[in-house]
């Protein structure tokens, strides 16, 4: 069993979006059928899961995003989480489905592990940052970037913001009064996708910033006791501009803007440069 779950581990991919993870369905099929093209394979099983009646819902949850490809780049591939996984499964006649089921179910009590030691979480997540090539400094003001966003976003819902379309708002305008820019124009400067995640490619001063802006927002709306998307919008701005203020005195220090077009790849870049030995200066006399 433990030789099975490790090969799981190994060869299928999985990322964690939303509160829980998803996989790589191309992956899993390959694992459980040996198929030696298992893009056809799914492609086929997509084919007759739509013609079934009831079935055709399960496609619909999946979701397209990004792994990492054989080649090393980041690719889109279909990915469901673990229920319509299963349910995938049970669509594909192999005996090795039970032991994947297992594994499964593993990932299911870890993630349980975490939601009940949050700390575990945390691990997991500065694991994963050392793994993709972060720096230190950067995954520190990360993580605490994301502690930042998680509490204005549980204001916002207890506050009376909707799901549909009103926490983006509110994200905007923090981001407009403290960088200047929107959120898509903050990806766009970047060069990256819609889907793309856009705090992963921000700076270390970029993620101070917003997460200034978004401690500030936390900070107004408890001492105003806000309620409704209108009155949290106000905040909002002045949070904003607070952070602004802070970034045009940065600039105004170091010469340089603090929106930057840096992103993802070039990150990963600047760690590498710092894992390098440094280069030691021969003198010529020691020869």
């Amino acid at each position: 069993m433990a030789d099975e779950l490790a090969i799981y581990q190994e060869r299928v991919r999985k990322t964690y979006l939303d509160g829980q993870w998803w996989f790589s369905v191309v992956d899993v099929v390959g694992v459980l059928t040996g198929s030696a093209n298992p893009r056809f394979y799914w492609g086929k099983l997509k084919e007759r899961l739509a013609s079934i009646e009831g079935a055709s819902e399960t496609l619909t949850k999946c979701q397209q995003l990004k792994m990492k490809a054989a080649d090393g780049k980041m690719r889109t591939t279909d990915a469901a989480d673990t229920q319509t996984l299963l349910r995938i499964i049970q669509s594909i006649p192999s005996p090795k489905a039970e032991p994947f089921k297992r594994w499964l179910a593993q990932v299911g009590v870890e993630r349980l592990q975490e939601e009940a030691e949050p700390s575990l979480a945390e691990e997991r997540l500065i694991k994963l940052y050392r793994k993709k090539g972060y720096s230190e400094s950067w995954i520190k003001q990360r993580m605490q970037s994301i502690v930042h966003r998680n509490a204005v976003t549980a204001e916002w819902l207890a506050r009376g913001a909707t799901e549909d379309g009103q926490v983006a708002a509110l994200t905007d305008t923090l981001s407009v009064e403290s960088l200047g820019v929107t959120t898509r124009e903050h990806k766009d400067l970047k060069g990256l996708k819609p889907k793309d995640n856009l705090r992963d490619s921000e700076t270390v001063m970029e993620l101070a910033i917003t997460g200034l802006a978004e401690a500030t927002a936390v900070t107004l709306h408890q001492k105003h006791d806000t309620q409704g998307f209108n009155a949290l919008q106000v905040d909002c701005h002045e949070a904003g501009k607070v952070a602004g203020e802070a970034r045009l005195l940065v600039e105004k220090v170091t010469g340089e803007p603090v929106v930057s077009p840096i992103n993802y790849k070039q990150l990963r870049q600047e760690r590498q440069k710092e894992l390098q030995p440094p280069l030691i200066e021969i003198d010529e006399n020691d020869e």
